[in-house]
């Protein structure tokens, strides 16, 4: 079998960041794959699972009630590798476009107070799998330390 894109990044020195994974045609439209990479993998420990499930219930909520963005939503979820997450959008769009959505995104996370959206039995298959404690520290200390002030080197992947 192939190879498929993904893996022919070297994860070996890959950057947290926001990254363009793959465009895809769908029907009329270019949806986008964005790598939202939280953690340097194999260099940083990855997230733990009851944080990067919290921040995927809060990031969705937040995202698809976005006003400006909630129509081009298409997904976002949790890496297996847990050392990020992807978010595909409707549109043709680079890393630059979304820098600004991954920062409220992230600004929105950190500071969260209250209950977990979707965290109850009837609501989540996993629903005592939370922290939201975690979350708000993983959350801040991505948006503080990459998104704050992202450099070029965190928004394209590097050469292979």
């Amino acid at each position: 079998m192939d190879k498929i894109p993904s893996f022919t990044i070297n994860h070996l020195t890959l950057l947290r960041g926001i990254y363009v994974s793959r465009k895809d045609r769908v029907g009329g439209e270019v949806v986008t794959t964005f790598d939202i990479r939280m953690v340097e993998p194999n260099r940083q420990e990855g997230l733990s699972q009851a944080s990067i499930h919290t921040i995927e219930h809060l990031a969705a909520t937040y995202l698809r009630n976005n006003p400006e963005w909630k129509d081009r939503i298409v997904y976002w979820g949790p890496m297996g590798c847990l050392t990020g997450n992807y978010l595909l959008l409707k549109g043709d769009l680079e890393a630059e476009d979304i820098v600004g959505l991954m920062r409220d995104t992230f600004s929105f996370i950190a500071g969260y107070e209250g209950e977990i959206p979707g965290a109850a039995p009837a609501d989540c298959g996993n629903w005592k799998l939370h922290s939201l404690e975690q979350a708000r520290r993983d959350a801040g200390k991505f948006l503080k330390e990459v998104l704050m002030d992202i450099k070029p080197q965190n928004l394209h992947y590097p050469a292979i």
